[in-house]
């Protein structure tokens, strides 16, 4: 039978025993991204899923058929950053407990061996008085909780408190209490921010090869069947989800469907008030060997306030990007997705907030404002005069999953009974990896982490739309630049 589903909420005053749980004889898992491969790695490890059928549906790249994730996903692509650093406690020890992992190099089927995992140190940052947003949106309520400079702060005390119980991370982060420290420690002759520290524990990895790495594993349990397709709907009776359906039309069915679409799943499953999918910009410099050479101690560079960001080169490629409020792209759907209950009647079409990428429209570039942003990060950090002018080798919007707190949502849906929902990676997801599967399983087996239970729920919603934009929430956490409620069509035509 299906898995019946969980309560939209859990108690803050007393937490409540998991309730029994029977494995499903078929799941299927919708996309192959961080949240939907590990999860796939982590069922398939554990015996009460033995007698369970495991499948794994997803985009490829058309020129690939079955090549694992899609090329446009957001987990691939050259670096991501790989950090504890985080203002939030609990997702500061997860953090911490991934880098176990990544660290681990010793042989070359080591997750973080062959040039996947660098800890290069990250140089986190803020300023005191944050730049204003061109057009901030009147409500008051859709102003962030913290600042940038909060956010490093209370990162900073988190660092601290992990390193309390390690002598070795300890000696490995230092406070930079001005700006003359930041540029002592950048090392580029650059600086940003006003006030923040370095942390030598933290690095970067390399997303697409890592991903590569993680297929590579969940194929060799020879648990998990693989299907390249599409999917446009889900299927359901009356009460429950049953599986989905195909762009070819066909049909695959399971007993618990696990949506891990990530920026997609807004198309599959309606997540008003819950997330919506926002476009960040990203650019990328090809550079010199003799100026990579230069940067080869530069330490990743992130402004909380601004957003802006720059990873140390690989393969005499400088990446440049901004983690943002983000650009939203309405898109009006024929194919309804799943509504939030099933007493909700459903209408002829519908308009969500969907990733606009490059695979699907080769002649998209960056809007103007953000890559005037980059440019304006590069003459911040690596001011540079070659590398003033110089063009961008490639651009690219990379998506989100955004929710309002910045909490991923992992839960079972509360008003559908076989359908768990994996989203919500508010674009700090990949540097799990190694550890988030095993987390989702336990919300799967209804045994939430005590750590991240009402973080990570399914949310009652209490929701402001910005008018004209058609958002209804944005990420609040802190950690974000630019200006809210940008609209990726009106972007480009300016």
């Amino acid at each position: 039978m299906a898995a019946a589903a969980a309560s939209s909420s859990s108690s803050s005053s007393s937490i409540p025993s998991p309730r029994p749980f029977s494995p499903p004889s078929s799941i299927l898992i919708i996309g192959s991204g961080v949240f939907g491969l590990s999860t796939a790695l982590a069922l398939a490890s554990r015996d009460v899923f033995a007698q369970s059928s495991i499948t794994v549906v997803d985009r490829s790249d058309p020129s690939q058929p079955g090549a694992f994730p899609s090329p446009d996903a957001a987990s691939v692509d050259t670096s991501r950053i790989i950090r504890a650093d985080y203002a939030d406690p609990a997702y500061a020890a997860l953090g911490d407990e991934a880098q176990v992992q990544w660290r681990k190099q010793e042989k070359p089927t080591d997750l973080g061996a062959q040039g996947r995992y660098h800890e290069a140190g990250l140089l986190l940052v803020g300023d005191v008085t944050p730049p204003a947003p061109a057009a901030a949106p009147a409500s008051e309520g859709l102003k962030p909780k913290l600042t940038g400079m909060d956010y490093a702060r209370m990162s900073w005390a988190n660092v601290l408190s992990l390193a309390s119980k390690d002598s070795r991370l300890a000696a490995r982060v230092r406070e930079l209490p001005n700006p003359d420290a930041i540029r002592d420690a950048l090392g580029t002759g650059g600086s940003s921010g006003s006030w923040g520290y370095l942390n030598n524990n933290s690095g970067w990895g390399n997303a697409t090869a890592s991903m590569a790495w993680f297929l590579d594993t969940v194929k060799q349990t020879g648990r998990v069947d693989f299907i390249p397709g599409t999917v446009i709907s889900l299927t359901h009776n009356d009460t429950t989800v049953t599986g989905a359906k195909l762009s070819d039309g066909r049909v695959l069915s399971a007993d618990l469907v696990v949506v891990a679409a990530g920026a997609w799943t807004g198309g599959l499953v309606d997540l008003a008030g819950q997330a919506v999918a926002t476009g960040q910009v990203l650019g990328y410099m090809d550079i010199t060997e003799a100026e990579q050479e230069k940067l080869a101690k530069m330490p990743v560079m992130l402004n909380l306030s601004t957003g802006l960001f720059i990873i140390p080169p690989a393969d005499r490629v400088l990446k440049i990007a901004r983690h943002a409020y983000g650009y939203i792209n309405p898109t009006t759907l024929n194919n309804i997705p799943l509504p939030l209950s099933p007493q909700t009647r459903t209408t002829s079409s519908t308009t969500v907030s969907l990733p606009r990428t490059s695979l699907a429209d080769p002649s998209l570039s960056i809007p103007a404002e953000g890559a005037a942003d980059l440019r304006r990060a590069l003459s911040e950090m690596i001011p540079w005069p070659a590398l003033r002018d110089r063009p961008f080798s490639k651009t690219r919007l990379c998506w989100y999953s955004d929710t309002a707190t910045g909490d991923f949502l992992i839960d079972y849906h509360p008003r559908w009974q076989g359908l768990f929902v994996a989203t919500g990676d508010s674009g700090h997801a990949f540097k799990f990896l190694p550890v988030i599967g095993d987390k989702i399983a336990d919300c799967i087996m209804r045994d939430c982490p005590l750590e991240f239970r009402g973080k990570w729920d399914w949310k009652a919603t209490t929701t402001t739309t910005v008018a004209g934009s058609g958002v209804t929430l944005f990420t609040k956490d802190g950690s974000r630049g630019g200006t809210p409620g940008l609209v990726l069509a009106n972007a480009l035509a300016e």
